[in-house]
C-alpha cells in the first residue's frame, strides 16, 4: 500500500514548478479557477505550458494580465465576441478571437512575457506538435486554440497551425523528464476523441503531480453560462486539493467537496 506524500501546497512551495494545463473544449474557465486558487495561496508557478484552453490561460497569466481583469473578461464572454463565420478551412475566420486576445495581452511577443511560457500547436504540413515560445503572441495562442472544423487555421511564417490538443492534449510537450510540474488535467472528453484515447489518461512520471477535479461542468459556444460554475468549482476544489496529500503522483477532488456550505 502506497504511503501518502506531502500536502500539495507543501510540495508546490518547496521548489519552483511549471504549471501545465491540458486542452479541453472551452476549458479555460476551469483552468483559471486553478490559477486563481494558487494565487490566493501565494503559490506562484515559475513557468507555464499548455495546449488550447491551457495555452490561453497560461499565456495570459505569464504575460502579466491582471487576474481580476482576466476573470471579468472570461465571465463576460459572449458568443458574438468570437463568432465570425466565413468561407475557409473552418467555420469561423478567427478575426474576432484574435481581436479579443489583443485586448487581453499586455505583450505582442511570447518571448516578452513576464514568465516563461510555452504553447503547443499542431503543424499542418508535418502533422506534428510544435512548441511555440516566441513570436506573435496572439497568433501563437490562436493556433493552439484553433479547433479543426470550428476555427480556420493560424498562419505562422506561411504555415498552417491548428489546435495543440490534436496530438498534445496534455500540453506538456515543452517539459523535460524529471521537471517539477503541476498538471491540471481536464477530464471532459470532446465528441471527436475516442473513449479509449491515451490522451484522456494523465501521464505518470517523476516530479509530475496531476490535479484532477470531477464534476466540473462543460462549457461551449452555446453553454457559456456554465463558465461561472466551471470556474467556481475548479477554484474551490483547488483550495481543497492544496490541503490534501499527493498520492500516486496526483490529487483527485470531487468538485462538490470543494463547495462552500450555503449560508
Amino acid at each position: 500500500m502506497s504511503q501518502p506524500g506531502p500536502l500539495l501546497a507543501d510540495w508546490l512551495s518547496c521548489r519552483p514548478f511549471t504549471l501545465g494545463m491540458s486542452s479541453g473544449f472551452f476549458g479555460f474557465f476551469a483552468h483559471f479557477g486553478v490559477v486563481k486558487a494558487l494565487h490566493e495561496h501565494d503559490i506562484a508557478p515559475a513557468s507555464y505550458t499548455g495546449s488550447s484552453a491551457g495555452a490561453l490561460v497560461g499565456a495570459c497569466v505569464a504575460a502579466g494580465c491582471e487576474l481580476n481583469t482576466l476573470e471579468q473578461q472570461l465571465l463576460s464572454l459572449n458568443k458574438s465576441d468570437f463568432w465570425d463565420p466565413a468561407p475557409g478551412l473552418g467555420l469561423l475566420a478567427g478575426h474576432h478571437f484574435r481581436r479579443l486576445l489583443r485586448g487581453l495581452l499586455p505583450v505582442t511577443d511570447l518571448a516578452d512575457c513576464r514568465l516563461p511560457v510555452a504553447v503547443s500547436a499542431w503543424h499542418g504540413r508535418s502533422r506534428r506538435t510544435r512548441v511555440l515560445r516566441n513570436g506573435d503572441a496572439v497568433e501563437a495562442i490562436y493556433a493552439s486554440c484553433a479547433v479543426p472544423g470550428l476555427f480556420q487555421p493560424a498562419n505562422i511564417e506561411g504555415q498552417n497551425y491548428w489546435d495543440g490538443g490534436i496530438a498534445d492534449r496534455h500540453g506538456l510537450a515543452s517539459t523535460w523528464p524529471g521537471e517539477r510540474v503541476l498538471y491540471h488535467h481536464l477530464q471532459s472528453r470532446s465528441p471527436w476523441r475516442r473513449r479509449q484515447s491515451s490522451a484522456l489518461i494523465p501521464p505518470l512520471r517523476p516530479n509530475l503531480v496531476t490535479l484532477t477535479i470531477d464534476g466540473v461542468p462543460r462549457s461551449g459556444p452555446n453553454k457559456l453560462d456554465q463558465g461561472y460554475q466551471a470556474l467556481s468549482k475548479a477554484y474551490h476544489s483547488t483550495r481543497l486539493a492544496l490541503a490534501q496529500p499527493v498520492t500516486l503522483g496526483g490529487v483527485h477532488v470531487f468538485s462538490n467537496d470543494g463547495e462552500r456550505p450555503a449560508a
